[in-house]
């Protein structure tokens, strides 16, 4: 299985590629992780909010995967705690479908990608800057994969 990461954004800070990286390699080709950007529109002084998160939505959703399951990253979707995680890995390993997680930009998630979603997942009620989300996401992933294999990593 795959996991699609399609995050809004691109040219991020050194320490945060240095740290998607460094979680998104520990995880084995039967749970792989991977990064695709979607460049944000160009922001002007007067430029709609709405406007510019649903062409972020669009690109987004254009860049979703065939046959994927589609997952919003969102807060206020389903909160999910380490061993939920790691069992929902679990289901989606078994389904034989790859993963999309759709991360927005600064101004979140179009309507169009909450609705496509199959799952809405929120990591906390707190709100992150969209750029420590892949970092979070990496980690979380390879948490909930070592406590599926018995991996010392995680420690209850």
């Amino acid at each position: 299985m795959r996991i699609h990461l399609l995050a809004v954004g691109t040219r991020m800070p050194g320490w945060v590629t240095e740290a998607y990286r460094e979680y998104a390699g520990r995880l084995p080709a039967e749970c792989s992780l991977e990064l695709r950007e979607i460049p944000s529109p160009r922001r002007g002084r007067n430029a709609p909010v709405e406007r510019l998160r649903e062409e972020e939505g669009e690109r987004l959703l254009a860049a979703v995967p065939r046959d994927c399951w589609v997952v919003a990253l969102d807060e206020k979707g389903r909160g999910l705690d380490t061993a939920g995680l790691s069992r929902q890995l679990d289901q989606w390993m078994q389904s034989g479908r790859d993963v999309a997680l759709l991360v927005g930009g600064a101004d979140g998630l179009s309507d169009a990608c909450r609705a496509r979603a199959d799952f809405k997942w929120s990591l906390s009620p707190l709100t992150f800057p969209h750029p420590l989300v892949r970092v979070i996401l990496a980690e979380q992933l390879y948490r909930g994969w070592s406590l599926l294999r018995n991996h010392p990593y995680h420690r209850a």
